[in-house]
């Protein structure tokens, strides 16, 4: 069954929420939020989503809950960020004792977040919030960390930060409301060396494969296309194929001064 989810941006337009620190609440709720239907939209399949807002603009508390109610939502979460001195994670349901779904979002939610951010954790709580009150389908509330504490704030104007806030709430809503992720299709096998190809890069040479593939991983990170052949008892690593011997040896230095040793071999 498709999962109808609402997710709405606290704040917008001519209510910027809590500001400090350089910071307004309305563009950090709207970035987490855009990154959250992003991850589920590539990722996991069997969902429908709807924000409250895309873009910065003013909605009212009642518009929200109305829009959710309307569209027939499963599933409300509302993002927001902190203010008042304090520092660290929490989330909100309505009561102490929600629904089974509402329950085990926030459970979901709560643990994904804390486990990205570092935060400290501040509870999963329940209080009387309009947009938990008012909506009819299940609904959870987070606070992403205090706008107005300064370490708080300096991991808030991270963007890479914000993206993981963004990928915890889409993962912990997958969690919990049973989404399937998508089937990637499989990488394709490297491309062997041409016959016309007279030298090749070899940038390490193991005796275990899972040491020849951590030489691949650090090589890709640096740019550096390769892939590991076993070749007798040895797993080598090759980065290159080349008919010219100048490009293998221009190919081979450029891995050297990356930090890795690198010879060129006739094929």
């Amino acid at each position: 069954m498709t999962k109808k989810i609402f997710i709405d941006p606290g704040h917008g337009g001519s209510a910027p929420g809590a500001v400090e620190n350089g910071l307004k609440e309305k563009d950090l709720t709207l970035a987490i939020a855009l990154e959250c239907r992003k991850v589920l939209a590539n990722e996991y399949t069997g969902h429908l989503i709807k924000m409250s807002r895309t873009s910065d603009k003013t909605v009212s508390l009642k518009q929200r809950t109305d829009m959710a109610n309307a569209w027939g939502a499963d599933f409300f979460l509302s993002i927001h960020i902190n203010a008042g001195g304090g520092t660290g994670f929490e989330s909100y349901r309505w009561v102490q004792k929600g629904s089974s779904t509402t329950m085990a979002v926030q459970k979901a939610v709560h643990a994904a977040v804390l486990k990205v951010s570092g935060w400290r954790d501040r509870g999963q709580k329940w209080a009387n919030f309009h947009v938990l009150r008012e909506s009819k389908p299940p609904a959870i509330l987070t606070e992403n960390g205090f706008i107005d504490t300064a370490a708080d704030a300096k991991k808030l104007k991270d963007s890479a930060f914000i993206k993981k806030l963004g990928r915890a709430h889409a993962e912990g809503l997958a969690k919990a409301l049973g989404l399937k992720k998508k089937a990637t299709a499989p990488k394709p096998a490297p491309t062997p060396p041409s016959s016309a190809a007279k030298y090749r890069v070899q940038a390490g040479a193991f005796k275990e494969k899972k040491n020849a593939d951590k030489r691949v991983a650090e090589l890709k990170k640096k740019g550096f296309e390769s892939f590991a052949v076993k070749e007798g008892s040895l797993y080598r690593v090759q980065a290159g194929a080349f008919k010219e011997k100048k490009n293998a040896e221009a190919r081979a230095s450029a891995i050297r001064k990356a930090g890795f040793e690198a010879v060129v071999v006739a094929i």
